[in-house]
């Protein structure tokens, strides 16, 4: 029976940027997220839709690069705090989601082994406001941060904002697995006894 809250909160202040983010990982998908660049806020909107994880993320600074990757550096550490130990978690997840013509998939190993392996297969330099480097950056900055290995592929697409979406809603609910209660895992889910 689960008794305290999952919750984490982290930020970043620098001469560059300014960066809050609290989540709970028992939420419902509730999400308020500001960095100035739309396309940012849209795709951590869908992480949090997906997942199931609130999210409040403010973030502001001097260059698009600095926010979107402090943005990245806060959200996964504030993830990694609200999953403390890892005890009792699935640890793993993976999901195979469609966004019209666009498939993608992902898989989480909540490890604390952090390896992104990201794979949007865009066409373009730019979705939107962001940059592709930016949203790869994003990524792979979010699964160092949060101590993860996580794997995101494209496997399908013509558009590219399909493609990147895509990625972001089969993270999500790659995300919302792994960070699960399991009911027949009483310690951490690892022969080594520990993550």
């Amino acid at each position: 029976m689960r008794s305290l809250a999952r919750l984490g909160r982290a930020s970043r202040v620098t001469s560059e940027t300014h960066v809050d983010a609290e989540v709970n990982l028992d939420g419902s998908g509730l999400c308020s997220v500001s960095t100035g660049y739309r396309f940012l806020d849209h795709m951590v909107a869908t992480l949090s839709k997906h997942s199931l994880v609130d999210m409040k993320v403010s973030a502001s600074g001097d260059l698009r690069h600095h926010v979107v990757e402090d943005t990245a550096i806060v959200l996964g550490a504030a993830l990694d705090k609200a999953l403390g130990d890892r005890t009792g978690i699935k640890r793993f997840g993976y999901a195979l989601i469609p966004m019209d013509e666009a498939l993608a998939y992902a898989a989480v190993d909540l490890v604390r082994r952090p390896k992104p392996v990201i794979e949007l297969k865009t066409k373009l330099d730019v979705v939107e406001d962001i940059p592709v480097t930016e949203i790869n950056h994003f990524l792979e900055t979010l699964t160092v941060s949060m101590n993860a290995t996580i794997h995101v592929k494209v496997m399908e697409g013509a558009d590219d904002h399909h493609k990147v979406e895509a990625g972001f809603k089969a993270l999500a609910v790659a995300l919302r697995q792994a960070v699960e209660h399991d009911p027949k895992t009483t310690g951490t889910p690892s022969t080594k006894g520990t993550m």
